[in-house]
């Protein structure tokens, strides 16, 4: 009996440390933002019902000059540094825009990049700054109409949410800007590093190896003098900051650094989820193993625990 009290105590003061003092320091050291759910309530709602049809013909008029729709046999118009050394950072492939983004956030995109971004105090066009994005300002009709009929394209050919993979939300959202130097899971299979110019490849030859390198470098300093500075590496971050700060940092990233330069992604509720899954499988990749093997340890604590008390019990009962 004495031993159950002992074992009881320290599991109370365990679990009090665990679910109430570690996270009332956490609290205290770092700023707590509450999720908005993705709800963007700062933008309007589209009103007009798109027309995909139409769409096609706008988006290819529009938007083809810097943006490649791999979906529709339309390859990027640049390789990804030229695009980099061009815009400051490779404009994203458009075949997924229409599931990983928000809709009513992608019409509020093409019509004004820097606003929607929330990056209106680094491209102001009263200063001659200008966002490396143009915005739509129309093709004689209703812009309304016909930024509506953009986004129904942009749908129509981007999986459905249940096709997206994890990995595919994060290149389409944050791959282009951020890196995740350890190998990561993809489609279940185990893929190489992730780099700012896409998966890194496996060389045969060295010096292939080091002209891709290059390649990289050369991205990525495009990427820090429109940045400011290089963004960091993702490969650890869930477990550094946590689940609930990357979905509030993405959500709106001026929330927690006034004035920084990272634009708000856009993402939808259920990609959001997505980019957190594959962050979480990078970071921990045995993650799933170690879980199913965690049950498993638990129950054999029990049952020795049991038998232990039992065993206990038996040798000294004579002598008490």
């Amino acid at each position: 009996m004495k031993e159950l009290l002992i074992l009881a105590v320290v599991t109370f003061f365990t679990l009090v440390t665990y679910y109430l003092v570690e996270p009332f320091a956490h609290s205290q050291m770092h700023k707590h933002i509450e999720s908005e759910g993705f709800a963007y309530k700062d933008i309007p709602a589209l009103t007009k019902k798109g027309d995909a049809t139409r769409g096609a013909d706008l988006v290819a008029a529009n938007c083809t000059g810097c943006h490649g729709i791999e979906k529709a046999g339309m390859p990027a118009p640049m390789d990804p540094v030229s695009a980099a050394q061009s815009f400051g950072v490779n404009p994203p492939d458009l075949s997924n825009a229409g599931t990983v983004f928000d809709a009513k956030f992608l019409a509020a995109l093409i019509k004004d990049p820097a606003k929607a971004l929330m990056v209106e105090h680094k491209f102001d066009p009263a200063k001659g700054k200008m966002h490396p994005m143009v915005p739509f300002y129309g093709a004689g009709g209703d812009l309304d109409q016909e930024v509506a009929d953009m986004v129904a394209y942009l749908q129509s050919i981007a999986p459905k949410q249940e096709e997206l993979t994890p990995a595919m939300a994060f290149e389409t959202a944050c791959g282009r800007c951020h890196a995740i130097h350890y190998p990561y899971n993809k489609d279940g299979k185990l893929h190489a590093a992730w780099t700012q110019i896409g998966e890194k490849p496996a060389f045969k030859k060295k010096q292939d190896e080091l002209a891709f390198e290059q390649k990289v470098l050369d991205y990525q300093d495009a990427l820090k003098k429109y940045m400011g500075t290089l963004p960091p590496d993702l490969s650890m971050y869930i477990r550094s900051r946590g689940e609930h700060y990357i979905k509030t940092f993405v959500e709106n990233p001026q929330n927690y650094l006034k004035g920084t330069a990272m634009p708000r992604v856009g993402v939808s509720a259920e990609s959001a989820e997505k980019v957190i899954e594959h962050l979480e499988d990078v970071g921990d990749s045995k993650r799933h193993e170690r879980e199913s093997v965690g049950r498993y340890v638990m129950i054999y604590i029990i049952i020795f625990a049991i038998f232990a008390i039992l065993w206990k019990k038996e040798v000294w009962r004579d002598l008490h």
